[in-house]
């Protein structure tokens, strides 16, 4: 496959993750079946995918740290813990071979779909605070549960973090948002950094990408309807449908 083709096929499907994920959420799950629809080795696809997603996250979190949703005491603590579980998730993901990684990936991929798809609007906190202590155990559980599989895969993190952090962790859904902002930017560096130095990175393309996400991003929460859900959820099924087709077609052919 050409270089043109490739940003053909990468730019214009980041641009409408953005879009979807400003909509209703799980961006990720049309971003990174993009890259491997290019063509881009498994591991690859991560980690170029971890580039475009880390600057659309740099934006958010700074958005949510100006609106005073950021608990940084807190955050930090999140931050550390997500580090070291990207970090190993990341690690943990290069030890396995591409075709290996796109058989797991045919598994792990309708499960994240299904349990993004099924999940309901988060409206209401948590439930009663927990202790500070307990919130902190809580809160730095997940982030390094999460962190490993973000660090190994990726897709509807964002949204697992939400659902723990005001289920388990008790907190309110600005609070969650924001501690999940950090720990999903944190997730996004730390498994980028591993991945760039283990060569696995096409850093031209995942910049150049992540600049169409960002506007993605920007055109999505300006056409925000209520019934976002609705219209984006066709558009990931469609993708993920060539997504799956270029995989099995790669493991039968060997092309």
């Amino acid at each position: 496959m050409s270089e043109l083709t490739r940003y053909l096929i990468v730019c214009p499907l980041i641009f409408l993750g953005g879009y979807v994920d400003a909509i209703a959420g799980g961006g990720g799950l049309i971003s990174l079946p993009a890259y491997l629809i290019a063509g881009l080795p498994a591991h690859s696809a991560i980690g170029t995918n971890k580039v475009s997603s880390a600057m659309g996250t740099t934006l958010t979190t700074y958005k949510f740290w100006k609106q005073g949703f950021i608990r940084w005491k807190l955050a930090l603590v999140c931050a550390v813990c997500a580090l070291a579980g990207s970090t190993g998730g990341a690690n943990l993901a290069l030890l396995v071979s591409d075709r290996v990684f796109k058989i797991i990936l045919l598994f792990i991929l309708p499960l994240t779909a299904f349990y993004v798809f099924r999940s309901k609007a988060l409206d209401t906190a948590g439930g009663d605070p927990l202790s500070p202590g307990k919130t902190y155990a809580a809160a730095a559980g997940c982030a390094l549960v999460i962190g490993v599989y973000d660090g190994f895969y990726g897709p509807g993190t964002g949204t697992f973090l939400l659902l723990l952090l005001t289920g388990l962790a008790h907190m309110d859904l600005n609070s969650a948002a924001g501690i999940t902002k950090v720990i999903n930017l944190s997730t996004n560096v730390a498994a980028l950094v591993t991945y760039l130095i283990n060569g696995k990175v096409y850093l031209t393309l995942g910049l150049i990408a992540g600049v169409f996400g960002i506007a993605g991003n920007w055109l999505g929460a300006r056409s925000f309807t209520k019934n976002g859900s609705k219209i984006v959820k066709p558009i990931i099924g469609v993708v993920l449908a060539v997504f799956f087709v270029r995989i099995l077609w790669e493991m039968f052919t060997g092309a």
